[in-house]
């Protein structure tokens, strides 16, 4: 039995890249509903930590998003 207020540390599970893992090599502006799980109710784009994707889908997840934003398709804010 650990010490009273000490846990134990439990190995995590690796989050894998939902891109890397459909094999998916594009990801299009326009497809909103997709680039919505990637944005908090605020309208921030979610960091890689969290959404799990690796490097390279996650910039091409983030230029999605700001191109839609450009074209008006996106909010920047939340209202």
């Amino acid at each position: 039995m650990p010490p009273r207020g000490k846990k134990e540390k439990l190995p995590r599970r690796r989050k894998v890249c939902r891109m890397c893992a459909d094999k998916r090599t594009s990801i299009d502006y326009k497809d909103l509903k997709f680039l919505q799980g990637y944005i908090v109710e605020r309208s921030k784009i979610l960091p890689r930590r969290i959404s799990g994707n690796c490097a390279k889908h996650q910039r091409m997840i983030q230029q999605a998003i700001k191109r839609a934003r450009h074209v008006a398709l996106l909010a920047y804010v939340a209202d």
